[in-house]
């Protein structure tokens, strides 16, 4: 105990959950001195005082308060504790200003898949440009993961001045639990009625729910076959911004909206499957107003971009191009409550740390949220989130047009941010997944809405500002009597029987942290009551990641990559059959050969190493030597060649060589993948804003929110066949959109015939896009151009380094941006 870190032992594994308790620290030493002498010398009369960032101080005897002006004033360090694993943080416990013996009795359940020589915790002292380290606790890995209680005062080791003081300790408790010994994920989803879903999640599981699952914007009758689920039904494919845009005529008294981008002129509408009332606007703009108008409460609340601009002698679109400047301005003498939100950061968190996190990270949520009709004469509330956008660029369906209909369907919306506009194509096709909830459920969602409202209107208030903030836009929904809530009993608001075969049970998730929200509490025992994450001043809700990692377990700080390449790994000992299968976009959003895509694609390529090395040692250590990684684990991308025919532009080149005529020339793109998923067995669905990466999992970058839902009459426990519910029916549409087709071996897909089947589908359609011969692919999913040997190494796809005439190698190079803007 006690070691430092360069005296490091072997690594071991730990996976499963660490149980952390920090009380308390004493004798820690005074990091403020030099400063506090400093302060001193430039002192009046030695009289002024303050404590760090000018904050009055308490007086060394608290009996000597009200005397002269001579006493003396206590100028320490203010303690924090952060327990770090291989260098990722895990824990981080709130600030104690000003103390040398700070209590925190601070409690942690921090999901692990580190593999580790020691667990250390760091003690720091907090200043308002940052933090200096005051020591450092190793504990041996060795003792942890044998799962004995480790508990008591335990030296910190550090560098200190005084000899004469006693050496600091911190006092702490620790005991990790396997993944294999939790009760939690020995058993599927749903098993027992008092199942409780994700465990210390902010918004409990919720029953007697609804949930429609979208795939793309729009799905045209005919462009998909009919799947077969339970009793011989047809799976019913539903149309995502129709909904929603039915949703918000059919409102009477709000719609509420929250998005990353919300463009005024998009067009909702463009192949309808139903007729809308007589006179709706066409735009979604144009609709807002209307309701508005009509007495409809509209308020959005849109992402404000520091890089956009919109004034007298300074007008710029932003980097992230998100329209906020002209839609709060479409909006600006209507009756839609418009209102922008930067990302801010809590006034708690350092100045460096506060700037950081308003210039680099967003407000990522897509939410609508309306009333809508009940039994009887009642209002219920309805909401959509997911990955879409109510922006351009975002409508599509699962033909992923190129370059047809660009003159009608997608006329004044060609969205490709790796060429210039260009009328003639290709666009970049966009693949999304998108939900709808009711029930219980979506009051949560509109719980989050109302906190993030809140939170803003105090960012609005200033002096300029107080006569538009004089009222809440809010609906006082408790007023409402014939709007059903769950607030008097959850049955209330069911909008399914639980014997109902179609019923839902559902979970809302998010990544969000107390300077995004206003409702989380300040005292960290209340916040841990309400399974809030506490780090440093923060509250955070991580939830999402939480979900993931149950997901897999039932499955750096994001541990879902890991958690996905141990639970195959842990199949294979098992002898058990476990495949995962993977759809990335062919590079990220934008050119590919700049440095920030550049930088996400060399990240990627370690977390692919990382997975297959796994899967590869696995498989060696049981002696199937004559198995391969990607027959367990595979990576796709979605890719589109669209032969010229009726619909499609004039066949009008660029003039010049570049990777626009050569796309143009050979008719084909990337479809780009912004869906934000998982199905599990067929039996659980997650779906929502957040991306499997540091930003969106943390909790205090980008703010998220997501579901995780099943049905409870289609699960694997308690059955002897597989789930054919929504959520095989939904796999298998998405499965037909990607391959072009529904062959029977698709509906196990744990099979080595299914693995065996789509790989080659995949490579077949990889060589098709590639090829320079015109070749449409049957489908959409390709191979991701890697190569991965036995021994699970990752390399590049020979004669294919970089990607087919846009460039930028596929596995990325490192730079030097900083890791929080690319991971």
């Amino acid at each position: 105990m006690g070691k430092s870190a360069a005296d490091a032992g072997a690594a071991v594994l730990l996976h499963g959950d660490l149980d952390i308790l920090i009380v308390e620290a004493r004798c820690l030493p005074n990091m403020d001195i030099m400063s506090e002498r400093m302060r001193r010398c430039f002192a009046c009369g030695g009289g002024g005082g303050g404590g760090k960032g000018g904050q009055p101080t308490a007086a060394a005897d608290p009996h000597q308060r009200g005397r002269s002006s001579a006493a003396k004033k206590i100028i320490t360090s203010d303690p924090y504790v952060s327990v770090c694993l291989a260098g990722a943080t895990v824990a981080q416990t709130r600030v104690i200003p000003n103390s040398e013996n700070p209590r925190w009795d601070e409690h942690f359940r921090v999901e692990v898949a580190h593999a580790v020589p020691h667990l250390e915790f760091l003690v720091k002292d907090n200043d308002v440009f940052g933090a200096q380290l005051i020591g450092v606790t190793a504990v041996p890995v060795e003792r942890v993961a044998a799962g004995e209680l480790i508990k008591g005062w335990f030296p910190i080791d550090g560098q200190y001045s005084n000899p004469l003081k006693p050496k600091p300790e911190l006092h702490f408790s620790i005991q990790y639990q396997p993944i294999e010994e939790n009760p939690l994920y020995k058993y599927g989803v749903g098993v027992g009625p008092p199942y409780p879903g994700v465990p210390n999640a902010y918004f409990p599981l919720r029953r007697g729910g609804s949930v429609t699952l979208y795939q793309d914007a729009h799905v045209v009758d005919g462009n998909l076959p009919k799947i077969e689920i339970d009793g011989g039904r047809i799976y019913e494919h539903s149309n995502c911004w129709e909904d929603i845009c039915h949703a918000i005529v059919e409102a009477h008294h709000f719609v509420y909206m929250v998005g990353w981008s919300i463009y005024h002129p998009v067009q909702l509408v463009r192949e309808p499957t139903k007729p809308l009332p007589g006179g709706t606007p066409s735009t979604l703009g144009e609709l807002l107003k209307g309701r508005a108008h009509e007495g409809v409460r509209v308020v959005m609340l849109i992402w404000d971009d520091k890089t956009s601009h919109d004034k007298f002698l300074l007008k710029t679109d932003g980097v992230m191009h998100t329209h906020d400047e002209e839609t709060r301005k479409f909006f600006k003498h209507s009756g839609v409550h418009c209102v922008l939100v930067p990302r801010y950061a809590s006034n708690k968190l350092s100045i460096f740390k506060q700037q950081v996190v308003g210039t680099l990270f967003t407000h990522h949520q897509k939410c609508v949220i309306v009333d809508s009709q009940a039994v009887g004469n009642n209002r219920k509330i309805t909401a959509f989130i997911g990955g879409l956008d109510l922006c351009d660029g975002r409508y599509d369906t699962p033909e992923h047009r190129l370059f047809k209909d660009l003159d009608t369907v997608f006329k004044k919306d060609i969205h490709n941010p790796t060429f210039p506009v260009n009328s003639y194509g290709p666009r970049q096709p966009w693949h999304d997944l998108h939900c709808k909830v009711e029930g219980p459920a979506a009051y949560d969602i509109l719980t989050n809405f109302e906190q993030r409202f809140r939170k803003a209107k105090k960012w609005k208030v200033s002096l300029k500002k107080v006569a538009s903030w004089h009222h809440d836009a809010l609906i006082k929904l408790n007023r409402m009597s014939w709007i059903v809530s769950p607030t008097t009993g959850e049955a209330n608001a069911h909008v399914c029987d639980e014997q109902d075969p179609e019923n839902w049970h559902v979970q809302v998730f998010r990544s969000i942290d107390s300077g995004s929200v206003k409702g989380f509490p300040k005292l960290v025992q209340e916040a841990e009551s309400q399974n809030l994450v506490c780090a440093k001043n923060l509250k955070i809700d991580k939830s999402i990641h939480s979900a993931y990692v149950k997901a897999i377990s039932a499955g750096a700080d994001n541990l879902i990559p890991m958690e996905l390449a141990l639970k195959i790994a842990s199949k294979i000992r098992a002898k058990e059959r476990f495949v995962v299968y993977i759809v990335v976009p062919m590079w990220p959003e934008g050119i590919p050969n700049t440095a920030p895509v550049q930088q996400i694609l060399f990240w990627q390529g370690q977390t692919m190493s990382m997975m297959y090395k796994i899967v590869a040692d696995a498989l060696q250590s049981q002696g199937l030597l004559e198995a391969h990684p990607q027959d367990y684990l595979n990576f796709y991308c979605l890719g589109k060649r669209e032969l010229a025919g009726e619909g499609s532009s004039p066949s009008s080149l660029s003039n010049d060589t570049s990777s626009l005529r050569a796309a143009q020339k050979l008719r084909r793109f990337m479809i780009y993948v912004h869906s934000k998923g998982m199905i599990v067995d067929d039996e659980y669905v997650i779906i929502g804003s957040a991306n499997i990466n540091q930003r969106s999992m943390e909790g205090s970058r980008d703010t998220e929110i997501a579901m995780g839902a099943y049905q409870p009459h289609y699960k694997w426990a308690g059955n002897t066949d597989p789930p054919r519910g929504q959520v095989h029916g939904y796999r298998m549409s998405l499965w037909a959109e990607h391959l072009g087709a529904v062959e029977e071996c698709f509906r196990l897909p744990e099979t080595e015939e299914c693995v065996r089947r789509v790989n080659e589908m995949a490579e077949e359609n990889w060589q098709r896009y590639v090829s320079p011969d015109m070749a449409e692919t049957k489908g959409h999913l390709l191979r991701y151009p890697i190569q991965v040997g036995k021994d699970g190494r990752v390399g590049p796809l020979p004669r294919h380094e970089c990607f087919p005439d846009v460039g930028g190698k596929v596995l990325g190079t490192p730079t030097s941006l900083p890791n929080a803007l690319t991971t």
